[in-house]
């Protein structure tokens, strides 16, 4: 039996068609956002005061669910941003580096450590606590400027920031618009991650291999000097001896973390939280050993400088979840007792409906999320739309009957790994600026492997729907 499709749900879905045409013609969405929070508030209020307060209470609402992932990566960011400033960065990477002594050694060795780096520090602080370390000493062992990019990006920014898995801000946005818990998100998108960063990170340095060969690609050693020289502006805060004490110490700390999460089968919120209190308690204690009788100033300055990273990332995603919000239960949180009785949310009401519409099959709906998810990482961000490839998600298992948490977690993948700083090339600045080299160089190379990587996902993704 069908369900009762008002005013409210066709509202939601020409919004979310709107979203994803502004997506794909790389327009901002947080207008279209606020429209689509209000008229979908006045439509069930017919009230204009309340309406207007209706967006802005899903901002509130927004937010507050958010407010553990901004806090994490804000906090993150400020002790990366200690730990660059000591020059500790330096000396807990530098032992890797007796590890690299050809390209393809290079490749892997930056590559691998940039995930596990990334999956504690977030890839745009890792590519700066780690890239202006290694970049000289792969240059040395003939791995090109372009090559380490590759690495860099591939593994921090695709692999690592598609799973998430430990500070878990990408499964936090993902799992809350599919209304699903986190670890189930976390751990349907482990099979996903796998296949998708070996695919690719294999397919693009099989490509790179290729054209160092024949001679298209080579290594700038100019550059090493340069780099070489910058690594060395910021050493003069600590001794060496206190330096190589805390780079010991640090890995130790968050290595506890780990297992303590295991023992303790921390997840979610609460393994957030084990993170951030860690980073706070490493960010103090670097700041008292650097800065001394100046640490209680510059604490506040380094913790300023996270929030402003972790808000001007956040920023356009609080419209856009505002908005996937109310497909689910925080419809009544914010606007009130107006769906239909029978009703269990307006994205529920859809996948019925659809259900009961079209004819649905596993494989129809793995090749829409990863479509939907790669159409919503166009904007560069990565993260201001896997609401909305969570949203599709619920959709869709609702209407299929199951997969809710495989279909959430390949909307996750394609979102980030095409937005999240892999293939859009101002989001790729990061990486390439610390390496020297053209985002939109980086970006054409990654695009064959990336591509390739989502095909193979996505069909994995139909056998474990």
């Amino acid at each position: 039996m069908g369900v009762e499709l008002t005013a409210l749900h066709w509202i939601y879905v020409v919004f979310v068609v709107l979203i994803i045409g502004f997506m794909v013609a790389r327009k901002d969405t947080s207008l279209v956002c606020m429209i689509g929070i209000f008229l979908l508030a006045i439509t069930a209020t017919h009230s204009l005061s309340a309406a207007i307060s209706g967006v802005f209470s899903s901002f509130i609402y927004a937010i507050t669910e958010l407010l553990p992932t901004i806090l994490i990566i804000s906090i993150i960011v400020a002790m990366s941003r200690v730990l660059t400033m000591t020059g500790i960065n330096d000396v807990m990477i530098s032992p890797f580096a007796r590890f690299i002594h050809t390209p393809s050694w290079a490749y892997w060795t930056i590559g691998l450590l940039m995930m596990v780096i990334s999956w504690f520090f977030w890839p745009s602080p890792a590519v700066a606590l780690m890239g202006a370390v290694l970049l000289p000493v792969a240059l040395r062992v003939g791995l090109p400027a372009i090559g380490v990019a590759m690495a860099m990006n591939l593994f921090g920014h695709g692999m690592a920031l598609s799973g998430d898995f430990v500070i878990q801000g990408a499964p936090k946005l993902t799992a809350d618009a599919a209304g699903l818990p986190v670890s189930d998100v976390v751990s349907a998108s482990v099979p996903l991650v796998l296949v998708m960063g070996i695919v690719t990170t294999v397919t693009a340095f099989l490509l790179l291999r290729r054209d160092m060969k024949k001679g298209r690609l080579e290594v700038a050693k100019e550059m090493a000097a340069t780099v070489e020289t910058e690594a060395q502006q910021t050493k003069a805060l600590l001794s060496n001896r206190a330096k190589k004490g805390l780079a010991v110490l640090i890995p130790i700390l968050f290595l506890a973390d780990v297992v303590a999460m295991s023992y303790l089968k921390l997840q979610g919120g609460d393994a957030t939280a084990l993170i951030g209190g860690t980073a706070i308690f490493i960010l103090i204690l670097l700041s008292v050993f650097a800065h001394q009788r100046s640490s209680f100033e510059e604490v506040t300055n380094y913790l300023i400088e996270g929030f402003q990273f972790g808000f001007k990332i956040f920023g356009p995603v609080i419209p856009i979840a505002a908005f996937f919000y109310l497909g689910d239960a925080a419809f009544v949180h914010i606007i009130g007792e107006y769906l239909p009785k029978a009703s269990q949310g307006i994205v529920n009401d859809l996948g019925v409906a659809l259900a009961h519409a079209v004819p649905l099959n596993k494989e129809i709906g793995a090749v829409t999320l990863t479509l939907a998810g790669a159409i919503t990482g166009l904007d560069g961000s990565g993260f201001s739309g896997i609401s909305l490839a969570g949203s599709i998600a619920h959709l869709f298992s609702v209407a299929i009957g199951t997969g809710a948490a495989t279909l959430t977690a390949l909307g996750q993948i394609a979102a980030i790994w095409v937005g999240g700083g892999t293939l859009i090339p101002w989001a790729l600045i990061p990486a390439a600026a610390i390496c020297g080299v053209d985002p939109f160089e980086l970006a054409r190379r990654n695009l064959v492997p990336v591509v390739v990587g989502l095909v193979v996902t996505t069909v994995v993704a139909m056998f474990l729907i």
